[in-house]
């Protein structure tokens, strides 16, 4: 450069300007270059999301949200550090008209790029929801309002349905049955009926012709097992004695005896701390109260476990009519075939929940 000064200063008519014109050219493309590639990766490939430590997060976008409802979360929510930047390129790559609803998950260090190019696609993470025990339409509309988009007061409304019920043969009363407990995945804005859908879809596949012909063969419908099955479900948690019990009721109900099963009492009540059903309990009037009625209830009083509803299709054969609780509260229970040995069962079991002060 210097060397081109002292030529100049010998050769003064040539234009210094036009000589130095290519060079001023260069440095005006780098230097433009070098803005938009800073501006680039600022707006671009630089982390921009602010998860205040954590390594992940969860991103919820509700069903109906615009651009402008999202921008409105991410900015409540303190999602991303430079909003400006992320609303720059989400414009410039269309997401602003394409934003899709869901629950969406967000790491650490994810660029402006990145999260668009996540949220774009519509590739949710999955909720796992579990059904497992739950009493009535309400306890598992709670239950899935926590986990779903869905909100409990509307699969409420939905639950209780006839109309939409009397669809699938169904009343609120018989809803638990499509319920097999088992822990499933969903995206986290399912619709009431998509869940409703599924469901049934799980029923059905649950219910093999090998599991329809073993209920054929009680002479009872699938809602019927499920129910006996409920029953059972609150009777004991000792798995290998489950078959056993269900042959005790569906001997009762061959012989149209009433069920007199303790449960079914307390489902009545609707008071589940109730650990001792005593004669005043059973005179509830309800059409719950299996020793009052006879027969099966109208429904399941829980979500009973497939081990259940496999030991009432699988059930022992026997003779007994009777059942007690063991005098050891091992949780088993001694069986009987005559009201006088159950009559003497009983009393053994009353005297030790006496001796141990239990009401």
């Amino acid at each position: 450069m210097f060397d081109y000064f002292t030529r100049y200063k010998q050769h003064p008519e040539r234009n210094l300007f036009g000589d130095l014109m290519p060079w001023i050219l260069i440095f005006a493309v780098l230097c433009t270059a070098g803005v938009a590639g800073i501006r680039f990766y600022r707006n671009v490939m630089r982390p921009n999301v602010n998860l205040h430590g954590q390594a992940q997060t969860y991103l919820y976008i509700p069903t109906g949200a615009g651009f402008e409802t999202l921008t409105r979360i991410l900015s409540k929510q303190d999602l991303v550090k430079n909003l400006a930047s992320f609303e720059w390129l989400a414009i410039r790559k269309h997401y602003d008209t394409h934003v899709h609803p869901g629950r969406y998950r967000i790491t650490a260090g994810m660029s402006n790029n990145m999260l668009i190019n996540q949220l774009r696609s519509g590739k949710q993470e999955m909720v796992r929801v579990t059904f497992q025990s739950a009493r009535t339409n309400a306890e598992l509309a709670g239950k899935i309002g926590k986990h779903l988009e869905t909100d409990s007061a509307a699969l409420i409304r939905l639950f209780n349905n006839t109309d939409y019920l009397g669809r699938y043969a169904l009343t609120p009363a018989t809803l638990l049955v499509i319920f097999i407990p088992n822990t499933y995945e969903f995206v986290w804005n399912t619709s009431g009926d998509q869940l409703f859908e599924r469901m049934v879809k799980e029923y059905n596949h649950f219910w093999t012709t090998e599991r329809k012909a073993k209920a054929s063969a009680l002479n009872l419908t699938r809602q019927e097992v499920v129910t006996l099955a409920s029953i059972l479900e609150k009777e004991t948690n000792k798995n290998d004695e489950k078959p056993v019990i269900a042959g005790v009721y569906l001997n009762r109900l061959r012989k149209k005896m009433p069920l007199q099963a303790d449960p079914t009492v307390i489902y009545a009540w609707n008071d589940y701390s109730i650990k001792r059903v005593l004669n005043k309990h059973t005179e509830i009037k309800s059409v719950y109260n299996t020793y009052l009625h006879t027969g099966l209830p109208p429904g399941p009083i829980c979500i009973p476990s497939v081990a259940s509803v496999d030991a009432v299709l699988n059930h022992q054969e026997h003779r007994y009519l009777y059942f007690c609780a063991r005098e050891d509260l091992s949780g088993y229970h001694n069986f009987a075939a005559t009201l006088a040995q159950h009559n003497a069962n009983a009393k053994k079991y009353q005297k030790e929940l006496n001796n141990r002060h239990i009401k």
